[in-house]
């Protein structure tokens, strides 16, 4: 089992920038793929960002391009979200997930493929 706990959430000004972290215990998830997915107010879970089990590979949802950098840190079983030019629309609770095993070279969007779960952390941007 791998137990994921986001952190860095906050309230932040439209325009600023937020870096959210999440550490995985029970087990090394270097092998595995690792993504970042949000839920809104009344919308549905949506795919911000992914990264290979090596960091080769990443992937962004079409709203976050440009905006959003994911990476991981292997040695601390870890990964991020760097958010800069935060919008209103970005407020949501921001959800860490992990594959089993990985999909490179491409990293996929679909939370179906992501095993593992952490419980969330709330960012919301002030307009």
């Amino acid at each position: 089992q791998v137990q994921l706990v986001e952190s860095g959430g906050g309230l932040v000004q439209a325009g600023g920038s937020l870096r959210l972290s999440c550490a995985a215990s029970g087990r090394s998830v270097t092998s595995s793929d690792m993504g970042w997915f949000r839920q809104g107010p009344e919308k549905e879970r949506e795919f911000v960002a992914g990264i290979s089990w090596r960091g080769g590979s990443t992937r962004y949802g079409d709203s976050v391009k440009g905006r959003f950098t994911i990476s991981r840190d292997n040695a601390k079983n870890a990964v991020y979200l760097q958010m800069s030019s935060l919008k209103h629309e970005d407020t949501a609770v921001y959800y860490c997930a992990v594959t089993r095993g990985t999909r490179w070279p491409t990293v996929s969007q679909d939370a179906n493929q992501y095993a593992y779960w952490g419980q969330g952390t709330q960012v919301t941007v002030s307009s």
